[in-house]
């Protein structure tokens, strides 16, 4: 497999990977579990995999989170047999219906497609940060740099975590990242869903996340209209990847950091 940027290895960065989230624990919380929402997809499936390598089995504890029924949910299933974490299925429906039926009720201004697309996400999240307050946890963010570079994250939802392992690295290392780690090919090579909408990421983008690699690791993206759509989509969304503005107030702060 070769990657647009010819300088990265997934075995060493693998090690890397793994050093880094020991590290991690080390100095925010030795005794922590890391507690990792699992869709089935190659991100939350090659992160557990890491944490795994990390911190061994029993230091990791998977989270399935369906919305009622879910589609692909036999993956989660698999994931976390074929790892053997302990983990625990929290169904997210009544939760998201009841929260809806309030809405519905209240907002003067109507239901949007957007708020009932990430909903769901942010349902999830604050689902999973219970779990991990309820054993000491640590949460992990499963996003990769391919989707946080056009916006693909819903913020509070999966785009939120304690520490990202895989932030700066793109859709196409993520996978070769998970073939370094011996997860299955169709796992790693899952055609990617927001597990929301419906529809795949490629076509709610509406380019490939090849073509979006190559154009982050070498600036390279030979149709000048899915570059343009990328850099607006890049512009458009990056709030979320930067700290929330703070007004910078100039008074002391005597107290020891």
């Amino acid at each position: 497999m070769e990657f647009f940027d010819k300088n990265f290895d997934p075995e060493l960065e693998k090690e890397r990977l793994i050093a880094w989230i020991q590290d991690f624990f080390e100095e925010n919380g030795k005794d922590c579990k890391a507690v990792v929402a699992v869709s089935g997809g190659k991100d939350s499936s090659v992160t557990a995999a890491l944490l795994k390598e990390a911190l061994g089995k029993d230091r990791v504890f998977g989270v399935m989170l369906p919305n009622g029924d879910q589609a692909d949910i036999d993956v989660s299933r698999r994931l976390v047999s074929l790892l053997d974490i302990p983990h625990t299925t929290v169904n997210i429906r009544a939760c998201f219906e009841g929260l809806m039926g309030e809405l519905k009720a209240q907002l003067p201004g109507g239901i949007t497609e957007q708020l009932v697309v990430n909903l769901p996400a942010r349902l999830r999240m604050a689902a999973v940060y219970a779990v991990s307050q309820s054993m000491n946890g640590r949460v992990v963010n499963t996003c990769n740099l391919s989707e946080d570079w056009v916006g693909y994250a819903t913020r509070y939802g999966d785009g939120a975590g304690d520490f990202s392992p895989l932030s700066k690295l793109t859709v196409q290392e993520v996978r070769g990242l998970g073939l370094a780690l011996g997860l299955p090919e169709d796992i790693v090579f899952k055609t990617p869903t927001d597990g929301l909408s419906g529809s795949t990421d490629e076509e709610r983008l509406g380019f490939t996340y090849d073509i979006l690699d190559r154009y982050i690791r070498t600036g390279v993206c030979e149709d000048p209209k899915v570059k343009d759509m990328i850099d607006l989509k890049h512009r458009q969304n990056v709030f979320k990847i930067r700290l929330m503005p703070v007004y910078p107030h100039q008074g002391p702060i005597l107290a020891a950091e």
